[in-house]
Formats: C-alpha cells, structure tokens, sequence
C-alpha cells in the first residue's frame, strides 16, 4: 500500500509579505486554517509542518499538530521537506503550500491518484486563468502543457503569446501544490539551481531543466494564494463571502 504524507513548509519570513502565515482569516491563522484543513481531509497517512520559525512551530503545537523543525537554512520548501522526509518511510509526499488555505480535497486526491501511473514521478495543479486576474501579474505563475498534460514550461510572464489572435486559446495559472515520489524528491535536492530557475525564480524549473516531466492536474475549484498584502485582502473577502 502506497504511504502518504502531506507536507506543509511554512517559512516564517517571506521576502514579499514577512509573518503572512501567522495573519488570521475569521478567526484562525493562515497556517492553522492550511494545517486543520489538511488534516480534515482523512486523504493522508500522516500531515506535517516543516518549519524554521519558533512562533509557527509552537502555534501548530498549541493546535495539537505535528510539527518538525528545520535544522539548517533552505532555499526551497521542497529543500526543507526533503530534509524532514529524508529517513521517514514514506512512499508519496504531497507538498501543500502554507499560505493556500482554501485548497480542497478534491484536486489534492487527482494529485495523489497521477501515482497510479507508475511513469509519473512528480505533479502539480493548475486551473484556468481567473477572469478578474491580470494575465501580466507576474506573482501568478502560468503553465504550458503537452497533450498528455505534462508541464512544457512554467514562467511568470506571459505565455503563450497570441500572435494569432483569432485562435481562442485558453490560459492556464499555476497552483503551487506538488506531489513527488520520494526518491525523485531526494534527487531534486542534489542538483544545482538551473539557468531558468535562477531567471523566473521558481524551483519546479529545476525539474524540467534536468529532463523531468510534471503530470499537471487541472482543477476548477478556488484557489488563493497569499503572496502580498494584496492577496490576503481578497484570501478575507473569499472567506467572508463562503
């Protein structure tokens, strides 16, 4: 039988918005409603914070989670989960983002089941570009995929560019949820950032740099990332409207 854990980094020090996963939506901080809502789901043998900052550790603990704190300093969420994951038996990891509170069970089990498929080694989600969203906005990332749904690239920039402006096209966002085989994980650790990565700032790059596909998962169910101020007005506005 497959093992799953779900992983949740929290870096306390987010260069955009420092200490946005300890902000409240309602009642609750972002982590804990990202943490509860993971755990609620009954999807994962086993759900964790990895994390650098004592305040974040000791508010998962005062929810009763399971939280592992960092020993050194990483670049990458997926950095600090390989470290965590590094002697655990564990077959899947599934990395949920620590400021996406309103991800849903739904999406999060299409990414688990790509594993049935033993040729996948690494997935991720992506929904339709959002009407009321600016396709200039660089903080939200777009995707480009093959027929088979395996990411051609990833870039903050707009892609693809319609020269053809009669062709109807339809643009696709990233949400920056993973799942990877834990061998696949490890080895991701080990090699040096890429060219692209170093450009656009996004590790998935480093994937499709060194010949690795991403399975993508489409999904239609709201997503809110929180990457600005900005973000956490409309990630509010979203909660009081539910």
């Amino acid at each position: 039988m497959v093992k799953k854990i779900a992983f949740i980094p929290a870096r306390y020090a987010a260069t955009r918005f420092p200490g946005k996963l300890m902000q409240k939506i309602g009642e609750k901080t972002i982590i804990n409603m990202v943490y509860e809502n993971a755990k609620e789901m009954n999807l994962f043998d086993d759900v964790i914070v990895v994390t650098d900052s004592d305040i974040i550790a000791e508010e998962i603990s005062h929810i009763g989670g399971r939280c592992i704190k960092s020993k050194k300093e990483h670049q990458s969420g997926s950095d600090r989960i390989a470290e965590a994951c590094v002697d655990m038996d564990v077959d899947v990891i599934i990395n949920i983002q620590g400021d996406e509170p309103f991800i849903k069970k739904q999406p999060l089990e299409d990414l688990v089941n790509c594993f049935n498929d033993k040729s996948v080694s690494v997935a991720s989600l992506m929904q339709k570009f959002p009407e009321n969203e600016s396709y200039e906005n660089s903080n939200l990332v777009k995707v480009v995929c093959n027929k088979l749904n395996d990411a051609l690239y990833f870039s903050r920039s707009v892609i693809p560019y319609k020269r053809n402006k009669e062709i109807e096209e339809i643009l696709y966002r990233h949400i920056g949820v993973y799942a990877y085989r834990k061998d696949m994980l490890l080895q991701f650790t080990k090699w040096p950032m890429g060219r692209l990565e170093k450009l656009e700032m996004l590790e998935q790059l480093r994937y499709l740099e060194n010949g690795v596909s991403i399975r993508m998962v489409e999904t239609d169910e709201a997503s809110v990332g929180i990457d600005t101020p900005e973000d956490l007005k409309k990630a509010i506005a979203f909660y009081n409207n539910k």
